[in-house]
């Protein structure tokens, strides 16, 4: 396991002791970004939650280096995993600034006083993700677009290894996608952060992935990289595009096509 940074082991999930997926194997090193992909419903939210520790295996194992995800303690795992998911976070009367800054909460004790270090690591980050000019507004009413990159500064405050997000960009315009992901590939390149992620948007995930898991069924489809991925054929019957030799949506099999043809 020394060469991999994520490893899950025969890892099952489900939920209520009824397996939606079984038989999982991942490896993936230290600052690679893991692309989880496949039709709504098949599963994509629940692995995460699961490799992030917030929905209990049923079977297997996942370790960050050689320690077992589902062994650690809450404060361990938050210094070293941070989760962003798609739920609506409650900050009333909270700026943008102090959203980030709870970011912090694994190194300032029981009363969250920030010291001069947290403070600086807080602005550090407000600038990476650009949203320093808007660190003084109220945050229930900046657009989606800022709300998404701040709760990404937020995550990224904890100084994780690694970061596990859950459709980050399904509500951004193509900008703000764009910019999001060239954060992330940012943080990747220079400080070595471990991204798995799922995204609806395959063109993207071909862009920015080191690997691909392809979920579809009780079981994993397929798992390696974009070009061993994106095949048209592979990818039609994924999505379901082809059903007895029929084309059900011509569109989003010439979308496929596209991204197939994508150096």
């Amino acid at each position: 396991m020394e060469q991999y940074y994520l490893t899950a082991k025969k890892m099952c999930v489900g939920y209520e002791g009824q397996s939606l997926i079984r038989d999982m194997d991942i490896a993936l090193a230290k600052g690679e970004i893991l692309t989880l992909i496949g039709p709504n419903g098949a599963g994509k939210s629940t692995v995460l939650k699961s490799i992030a520790g917030q929905l209990g295996l049923l079977g297997g194992v996942v370790y960050l280096g050689e320690a077992s995800v589902s062994e650690m303690k809450r404060k361990e795992l938050a210094e070293k995993m941070s989760v962003l998911f798609t739920q609506k976070v409650r900050a009333e009367m909270k700026s943008c600034r102090d959203v980030v800054a709870t970011g912090r909460y694994p190194y300032t004790g029981w009363f969250g006083v920030l010291s001069q270090e947290d403070n600086r690591i807080v602005d550090e980050v407000m600038e990476l993700t650009r949203i320093t000019d808007i660190g003084g507004r109220d945050f229930q009413k900046i657009s989606d677009g800022q709300k998404q990159r701040v709760m990404l500064a937020r995550a990224l405050c904890q100084e994780p290894e690694i970061i596990v997000l859950d459709e980050p960009t399904s509500f951004l315009d193509i900008r703000y996608k764009l910019e999001f992901l060239s954060i992330l590939k940012e943080m990747r390149e220079e400080r070595g952060l471990t991204v798995v992620m799922s995204l609806h948007e395959l063109e993207l995930a071909k862009i920015i992935s080191d690997k691909i898991l392809c979920l579809k069924g009780e079981y994993i489809e397929r798992y390696g990289t974009p070009q061993e991925i994106f095949e048209v054929d592979f990818i039609g019957r994924l999505y379901g595009l082809k059903e007895g030799g029929v084309v059900r949506d011509e569109k989003f099999l010439a979308y496929v096509r596209w991204i197939s043809e994508m150096p």
